[in-house]
């Protein structure tokens, strides 16, 4: 039988677990590594960023495939997200796991994964940025 302090204990103990688990995640990631974002106005995904997910992404997130149950050829896809939930953060590029992801900065969510294609260039990260921080329109 557990008393309510017994319980409170139980509570704390598992937060402080999950809150670890969280924070060695995000100790990987070193935002201070990142491209910057370029200096260029009206940034569109129509435009600008899907011809650089055709690219790069569509084999494994397209319509034919969605690892992960992720899509990028479509701006509503995106925005949607995947299994782990929205991967980019309107107006905060640095926040964004998309950014994280693409400029390999945790080996174990690098985008393309080793041996699956060509890793995007610091000023093709860098335009996915500028995209976010403009809103992602």
């Amino acid at each position: 039988m557990t008393t309510p302090t017994m319980k409170n204990l139980l509570l704390i103990l598992a937060a402080t677990c999950i809150l670890g688990a969280s924070a060695s995640a995000a100790d990987k990631i070193d935002i201070s590594k990142l491209p910057p974002a370029l200096k260029m106005d009206g940034v569109t995904f129509a435009k600008d960023i899907k011809p650089l997910v055709e690219k790069s992404c569509i084999k494994c997130h397209g319509p034919e495939k969605q690892k992960g149950k992720l899509r990028v050829d479509s701006l509503e896809a995106i925005l949607k997200g995947g299994e782990d939930g929205v991967i980019l953060k309107k107006g905060k590029s640095a926040e964004s796991p998309v950014v994280h992801s693409v400029a390999r900065l945790d080996p174990d969510t690098a985008m393309p994964p080793d041996g699956k294609g060509n890793p995007l260039t610091k000023e093709q990260i860098g335009l996915i940025r500028t995209w976010i921080d403009q809103g992602a329109k």
